[in-house]
């Protein structure tokens, strides 16, 4: 008894259904889908206009950052700071692979404008693992 109240010590048990797995299970490949490739999570639901937005913003996110000749954060960072760079960087997905051709001469932080491009670089991974995020929600059935 807890203040008056009997407390029921019966246990539920949440089953989810085969369709509850299945179409979580095609949530997250529609996810991963959209971290490789931005706008792809959308494409393959029929958001057009979403998915054309997240390509077109991270990809000229990523080219504006390495022509600024923004840091590329590498996988072998020595502090925190530098993991999650790499982190926010891996987020933009192929257009990682890009911004590393793209980046030939190295990052030049020195100046302001290389610094602007690091930004430019981390925005665009952090935007597309956002819009991945949605792209997920968005497949179970959660439209924000």
């Amino acid at each position: 008894m807890l203040s008056g109240k009997k407390m029921n010590e019966a246990t539920t048990i949440d089953l989810q259904s085969d369709g509850d797995v299945k179409r979580e299970g095609v949530a997250l490949a529609i996810a991963a889908a959209a971290w490789i490739l931005p706008g792809l999570g959308h494409a393959l639901q029929r958001m057009w206009g979403r998915a054309l937005a997240c390509f077109l913003t991270v990809g000229a996110l990523v080219v504006l950052g390495a022509n600024m000749r923004g840091n590329l954060f590498t996988s072998q960072g020595n502090d925190a700071f530098a993991s999650l760079g790499y982190a926010a960087d891996l987020g933009a997905g192929i257009f990682y692979v890009l911004a590393e051709g793209l980046e030939k001469n190295g990052p030049d932080v020195s100046q302001a404008i290389g610094d602007y491009g690091t930004r430019f670089l981390a925005t665009a991974g952090i935007l597309n693992l956002l819009a991945a995020l949605h792209a997920y929600e968005a497949a179970r059935g959660r439209k924000a």
